[in-house]
């Protein structure tokens, strides 16, 4: 797991890398502070506990125990650890250097085992985990539908199509929203770019292309009459003239499929 930090006063905030939230950050300090607590752990509600591991606390928000992918019998909370903590530095001593240690499975134990101020602030705004392909494209979804609230879908009304201003959308190009197009990025005549949809900087697509329900990363090449459905590709991929990349497929950087493949 990668993490983001910053530093706040004495405290440390830490994100995990592959979270995405609209959480108030100003309230979790702030609680962090009024408890005087040694770290603060955001939490998050979901709709299926057996998936996750939990976290427990008392009534006053103190965190109690984590438990591991519970069975149906066996849930207490619906609560998870949403990756964002505030931390005090002076406990970071029990965190041993020079090696891997888990945030989770050693140094947050530790603060239960020796009653240290260790408290919860539950968030329920907006919050993924979008380590996975599926909650991958989900996030994208979600923003263009306007779950997520951000530029450049914020307030763009239906079809929510977003085109940057220095992109090349030829007539004859059709784009069905939402989608988007990036910076840079060329739409040639009789392409169709479908709903969800993201076509990243400089991307070219050739006519008679189609893209549907994917994201390509800056730089990609789809020539004509090549079928793209629900993938992701990566930066600087060639997709050849009547090639189809099926649901599903995501493609690393520099990829090339040649003509007529199928993926």
């Amino acid at each position: 797991m990668k993490y983001a930090a910053g530093k706040i006063s004495d405290s440390v905030v830490v994100f995990n890398g592959d979270v995405l939230t609209q959480i108030d950050l100003a309230a979790v300090i702030a609680l962090h502070r009024a408890r005087k607590a040694r770290a603060t752990i955001v939490l998050t509600p979901v709709e299926n506990p057996t998936a996750y591991g939990l976290v427990e606390t008392d009534p006053d928000g103190n965190v109690q125990q984590f438990v591991e992918k519970p069975d149906v019998d066996h849930i207490t909370t619906n609560h998870i650890n949403a990756g964002i903590y505030v931390l005090e530095p002076d406990t970071f001593d029990r965190m041993p250097h020079g090696e891997p240690c888990s945030i989770e499975r050693s140094y947050f134990p530790s603060l239960v085992e020796r009653r240290e101020t260790f408290v919860a602030y539950v968030n329920d705004s907006y919050w993924i985990d979008i380590g996975t392909r599926e909650k991958y494209i989900e996030v994208h979804r979600d923003i263009m539908d306007g779950r997520y609230a951000t530029a450049p879908f914020l307030n763009l009304p239906a079809p929510r199509v977003s085109v940057a201003p220095d992109a090349i959308v030829e007539d004859g190009a059709t784009l069905e929203g939402p989608c988007f197009i990036d910076q840079g990025a060329v739409v040639k005549s009789g392409a169709r770019i479908g709903p969800y949809s993201v076509i990243g900087r400089q991307a070219h697509v050739e006519g008679n292309a189609s893209i549907e329900g994917s994201i390509l990363w800056p730089y990609c090449r789809v020539n004509s009459e090549a079928s793209i459905r629900d993938a992701i590709l990566g930066r600087h991929c060639h997709i050849g003239q009547g090639a189809a990349v099926g649901g599903g497929a995501v493609l690393g950087d520099r990829t090339t499929l040649t003509d007529y493949t199928r993926a």
